[in-house]
Parts: structure tokens; C-alpha cells; sequence
């Protein structure tokens, strides 16, 4: 009914940028929050920034400062512009909405992921 579809994902060089994208599409009513989440190898899945219908945002410690989150309401997406890249950056990073579906009621979301990778 609901999807999430990530792109973005890219290899890049240490200290260098990107910006990943997320849409949502399908039978929205409306979308709470939304967020990006990241995985490594051989660990857990960890929050990295949310931010809400209102704008308010928040962020993991290890990227404040260094990524934003963003998102378009009209359009149903969410950004997150990824500066000075760590090679600890490196994971699978997903997408995750709180979607009101139109008669189904509140879902959480996941997207399928987007591989990052900051190496030389």
C-alpha cells in the first residue's frame, strides 16, 4: 500500500558529501515523523536523524554537525545531506516514515536501503 525508496548511495573519498533521498508513495493520508537509520557490518542498526512533520529535528551525536536532515511534505520526502565523511560512515543506510495509510490507519515504514561507502 505504502513505500519507501532510497537513492543516493554512492562510494566516496573521506571528507567529501552526499545526499541521499527517500519517497514515499502509495496510499498516504498523512506522514508523521521520518527518518534515517544506518547498519555496518556487524552491528545494529542505529538511528541517525529524524525529523518531524513540523521541521523539528534531531540528530546521533557521531553526525551533528556534520549531516541534515530535511523534507518536503508536498512532495512526501525526506533528505539527508551527509559533509565530511568519516569512513565510520560506512554502512547500509535506511529510510523509515510513521505513515498514516488511507484506511489501513499508522504503519512504520522501511525503505530497502542505500550502500554508502567513504573509502580512499
Amino acid at each position: 500500500q505504502v513505500q519507501l525508496v532510497e537513492s543516493g548511495g554512492d562510494l566516496v573519498q573521506p571528507g567529501g558529501s552526499l545526499r541521499l533521498s527517500c519517497a514515499a508513495s502509495g496510499s498516504i493520508f498523512t506522514i508523521n515523523n521520518m527518518g534515517w537509520y544506518r547498519q555496518a557490518p556487524g552491528k545494529q542498526r542505529e538511528l541517525v536523524a529524524v525529523i518531524t512533520s513540523g521541521g523539528n529535528t534531531d540528530y546521533a551525536g557521531s553526525v551533528r554537525g556534520r549531516f541534515a536532515i530535511s523534507r518536503d511534505n508536498a512532495k512526501n520526502m525526506v533528505y539527508l545531506q551527509m559533509n565530511t565523511l568519516k569512513p565510520e560512515d560506512t554502512a547500509v543506510y535506511y529510510c523509515n516514515a510513521q505513515i498514516w495509510v488511507l484506511l489501513t490507519g499508522l504503519r512504520d515504514v522501511w525503505g530497502q536501503g542505500t550502500q554508502v561507502t567513504v573509502s580512499l
